[in-house]
């Protein structure tokens, strides 16, 4: 045989269709198969980063808001530098109330705006279309 024949051509035979098919379709089980293991592997490897990247994510909030604490109680103890304690803690409390209550009604606000949470705009488009259609099909 010449230097461009098959890969195959020092067995003196060539495979029937029926083995190649075979031999090709048993190739392609085996890739599909070593495929899925490899994303499999991969997807434990980032759920894994992910759930560290959660744990830090939750450790800087709380370690945030500890440091907001810390932030108020720095707060009071300046202002008792030129007032009582409880003065300077109850004007400290009295600014977070009000910070608390003012993103309280503007959250509501935003939930009331949101809310039915259903597509109105297009259930309204769909409607008036359905009765565009029956006008048309009753002429």
């Amino acid at each position: 045989m010449t230097a461009e024949g098959p890969p195959h051509a020092d067995s003196g035979a060539q495979e029937p269709i029926g083995d190649l098919v075979q031999r090709a379709s048993h190739q392609l089980s085996q890739l599909v198969r070593d495929e899925m293991r490899l994303a499999q592997a991969e997807m434990v490897e980032k759920g894994k980063r992910f759930g560290k990247g959660g744990g830090l994510l939750g450790g800087a909030g709380l370690v945030g808001v500890l440091t907001l604490q810390a932030l108020v109680a720095t707060v009071i103890a300046a202002l008792a530098l030129v007032m009582d304690v409880w003065a300077a803690a109850l004007i400290v409390t009295a600014v977070l109330a009000a910070v608390t209550a003012l993103m309280a009604v503007l959250g509501k606000r935003q939930i009331s705006e949101a809310a039915p949470p259903t597509p109105e705009q297009t259930i309204d488009s769909v409607k008036a279309d359905v009765a565009e259609i029956k006008e048309k099909a009753h002429r």
